[in-house]
């Protein structure tokens, strides 16, 4: 028996009415995307980018076609109900690390476990694992306004990543970051792919597009081409030349 896609998006429309005004963000998108794979999703402004990844992250819903989440079919459900499928099944890194500026970096990374209804203190064990693995461990106690970019971004994935989703849905990433640090935080995006994640990776940057597997480009509310990338940048290499210089990462 065949296995479904993580992902699988069947002639979606989205239509927005202003006024007297119909526009039509998204025409027509057939998307299927399989557990595992890494995803840039590219389009000039208009595209229909920021309307396909409101709808793969469960923030809006189409008026028209299927999307079916890791066999969940989520295009007819009820805000409550997407609600409840974002917090179990998609991790979330936004280019402005949306934290919350008066919680701890444990406060932070723990929160999705808030809404999941985990007590406490497997709340905290959870996330103070989770900011080990992103390199944090030390940074624990620490609020956004005492850390850098590249820390705050890496407190970002870590919630993104505390509960174990289908998948990571990675909105600009490196936008609000500096050269040096998006190669980390797109290292990082790679070490978490080559666990097992499905990643999916929102950019208009073709250098950091280039990291994924597979590049799907928009158009008009269209997907224009959608292929697997023949000229992926390997990262490791990169990562490995900055630590032989002695780069320290855990200050990134």
């Amino acid at each position: 028996m065949q296995q479904q896609p993580l992902i699988s998006i069947t002639d979606v429309g989205r239509k927005y009415v202003i006024g007297a005004e119909v526009i039509h963000a998204l025409k027509s998108v057939t998307l299927h995307i399989e557990k595992g794979e890494f995803v840039a999703l590219m389009g000039p402004s208009g595209s229909g980018k920021s309307t396909l990844m409101n709808i793969l992250g469960c923030l809006d819903t189409p008026t028209k076609g299927e999307y079916v989440l890791n066999g969940i079919r989520v295009s007819e459900m009820s805000d409550n109900e997407l609600a409840e499928v974002r917090n179990k099944e998609i991790g979330f890194v936004f280019q402005t690390f949306n934290l919350l500026p008066r919680s701890t970096s444990l406060d932070n990374v723990a929160l999705p476990l808030v809404y999941a209804g985990i007590r406490r203190s497997e709340r905290e064990e959870r996330a103070k694992v989770a900011l080990e693995n992103v390199g944090l461990g030390n940074r624990a106690e620490h609020k956004p306004n005492e850390l850098s970019g590249g820390q705050r971004q890496r407190v970002a994935v870590a919630r993104a990543l505390i509960n174990n989703p289908s998948i990571i849905l990675a909105d600009e990433p490196t936008g609000n970051l500096d050269t040096k640090t998006s190669v980390e935080i797109m290292a990082l995006l790679e070490e978490i792919h080559s666990k097992g994640n499905t990643i999916i990776l929102v950019t208009h940057e073709e250098d950091i597009a280039q990291h994924a597997h597979r590049i799907v480009r928009m158009r008009d509310g269209l997907i224009e081409n959608d292929y697997p990338n023949e000229h992926i940048k390997l990262i490791s290499p990169r990562l490995n030349k900055l630590r032989d210089r002695g780069t320290d990462f855990e200050g990134i």
